[in-house]
């Protein structure tokens, strides 16, 4: 509780001082704007915006497209990464090679390939999805790597010792010990995908449905500054929900069902 409530007051406190900036505090006799409305709107301006669009259903509607092409990218991503990354720990050689270019495309920031994905698929959902897949694999392979080379070698030699064979202490031994390195690339692969999508909507225009990545890109052409900052609190609540939701508890209890956590 006593977390809540100091997590609490500081956002409130955040919103206060926004609002004391941009002169929507008349209440209280703050009614001067550091900035111009078109520059930074008033917190009661975005909140107006996003009240209205949630309740005629354009923002909810552009939630569903964007998630629907993210989920779909990002489990591509996941079924390509994982036994990749497998691969990599097991053979010297796959790591050399394969290992070395997912280091190197992993560093390349994901707006990079949106030109790409547009010359050879066109605007195109097949564009955007693999921009996502490009931001989720590399990561997801890395994670995987190095999480089956970070397991002790005594959990394998335990195995053996009491007569399990390759597969079997790879099945029910390393890839299980493993599991809360690949859950951590897991979630810096959603990010990357995350991240991968928002910049490939805002250059690619679709015609079988808005994002929230196209409103971002309409609010700044149009120099509606409320409606960006409206979809960016959207972009931020919707990362926020998918790591305490689905990363974070999965996280910690891999990491202490495996010793590994923070006592």
């Amino acid at each position: 509780m006593k977390r809540c409530i100091i997590i609490l007051l500081f956002f409130i406190l955040l919103i206060l001082v926004w609002a004391g900036l941009t002169g929507d505090l008349a209440c209280i006799g703050l009614e001067e704007s550091l900035w111009s409305p078109f520059v930074l709107p008033p917190p009661s301006t975005v909140g107006a915006y996003l009240w209205d669009n949630m309740a005629n259903g354009k923002i909810p509607l552009a939630m569903v497209v964007t998630l629907r092409r993210l989920l779909i990218g990002y489990a591509i991503g996941l079924v390509l990464g994982v036994p990749l990354g497998m691969l990599a720990a097991r053979f010297q050689c796959v790591n050399d090679t394969l290992g070395m270019l997912a280091l190197g495309l992993q560093a390349l920031p994901s707006v990079c390939w949106v030109p790409l994905a547009c010359i050879w698929f066109g605007q195109t959902e097949a564009a955007l999805l693999f921009v996502v897949i490009m931001g989720t694999l590399w990561s997801v392979l890395l994670s995987t790597e190095n999480g089956m080379k970070n397991v002790p070698p005594i959990y394998a030699r335990a195995a053996r010792t009491m007569g399990a064979g390759k597969l079997y202490t790879l099945v029910h031994v390393t890839l299980p010990a493993s599991a809360p390195f690949v859950v951590s690339g897991m979630k810096q692969g959603w990010a990357f995908a995350w991240r991968s999508l928002m910049a490939a909507e805002i250059y690619v225009s679709v015609v079988s449905g808005f994002g929230i990545g196209q409103y971002l890109h309409y609010g700044r052409e149009l120099q509606r500054m409320y409606q960006v900052i409206g979809i960016m609190f959207i972009i931020i609540a919707i990362g926020l929900l998918a790591d305490k939701i689905l990363f974070s508890p999965a996280e910690r209890w891999l990491h202490r069902r495996w010793g590994t956590g923070k006592d």
